[in-house]
């Protein structure tokens, strides 16, 4: 019998257990995917912690991963037996050596794509893609904020940011963080834990603000974040490893100029199944023609699911890291 990361209680990563576990046959809609690697990414520690509910425990999370289709239900039109394809997104259920997805969720990987690249890819790829294109569409001679440049989604949006165009600030924990994020298309660093980063951020574009911040971090780094905008600039709030954003007076956006402010998901971006092809389209156009490179930072394997957790958290991890059933 296959094998999951089972989750039977919220809590910390000790509760991540390795067990058997029946994926079932594919209903209508439905195909059946062996995994042959999955992404590893800070939305499934959200559900491991109950900040983000599971549909049901126990349950199995993960929102990323690539494999081989091996059997599809009645009125499967998009994939076929034997496709390599990918998803990212809801339902969870990625931890797992099969599982059983909507096969509207899954895309077709080109020969171009590796499983291993597209499982860590996928998810950071095309969130990548609806921040540039999406929230704020990023055109030549703007000047763009993103923190934890050297993360994941962070190491993306700097070199697709930089093809686009921009003039890319990133905000890293480290030096090493730092070089990391030059050497991917980030054009000012800013190391966070030494520097007070609206300050520098004002000195970088000489008082005049960014066009548009992307945030992960959240409740950290949040109204700071406000002060980087130049007036009727863009905040993009669409993480939140720092803490969870406090309520707060929308009068603030006025006095600070006007600005906007979005809260987006990658879910609600790729609802649609004609939408889903055009993230995955764009991000499969960047990265096969080495526009953007994906870089796997750590490989585990999927009984390891709990080291995993415990290097993201701690902010141990740069780039993507994947899970190997």
């Amino acid at each position: 019998m296959p094998k999951a990361i089972m989750v039977h209680t919220i809590g910390g990563p000790e509760v991540l257990r390795f067990e058997e576990y029946d994926p079932g046959m594919p209903g209508h809609g439905e195909a059946l995917v062996r995994h042959e690697a999955i992404g590893v990414n800070f939305i499934d520690i959200y559900h491991r912690t109950g900040l983000y509910p599971l549909p049901h425990l126990p349950g199995v999370i993960g929102m990323e991963g690539a494999g081989i289709v091996q059997a599809v239900g009645e009125g499967v039109s998009e994939v076929s037996v034997g496709d390599r394809v990918a998803y990212a997104g809801l339902p969870p259920g990625a931890y797992a050596e099969v599982r059983v997805i909507p096969a509207h969720r899954l895309v077709v990987l080109p020969k171009s794509i590796s499983t291993r690249q597209a499982a860590g890819m996928m998810l950071k790829g095309m969130t990548a893609r609806y921040l540039l294109h999406g929230c704020y569409r990023v055109k030549p001679g703007d000047t763009i904020l993103i923190h934890a440049a050297a993360g994941g989604v962070g190491i993306l949006v700097c070199q697709w940011g930089k093809h686009l165009g921009a003039t890319v600030i990133g905000t890293v924990g480290s030096k090493e963080k730092a070089e990391i994020a030059r050497s991917n298309g980030c054009g000012h660093t800013i190391l966070y834990r030494e520097e007070d980063f609206t300050s520098r951020v004002k000195e970088i574009t000489s008082g005049k603000g960014v066009d548009v911040v992307y945030d992960s971090v959240g409740n950290q780094t949040f109204m700071k974040s406000l002060d980087c905008l130049r007036p009727l600039g863009t905040m993009v709030s669409f993480g939140q490893s720092g803490g969870t954003v406090p309520p707060f007076d929308i009068g603030i956006l006025a006095a600070k100029g006007s600005l906007f402010l979005t809260r987006p998901t990658l879910m609600t971006y790729t609802a649609r199944r004609e939408d889903l092809l055009a993230h995955a389209k764009d991000l499969f156009d960047v990265v096969g023609s080495g526009i953007v490179k994906v870089q796997i930072g750590k490989t585990y394997s999927l009984a390891d699911a709990g080291m995993a957790h415990r290097d993201i958290e701690s902010r141990r991890t740069t780039g993507s890291s994947i899970l190997i059933p």
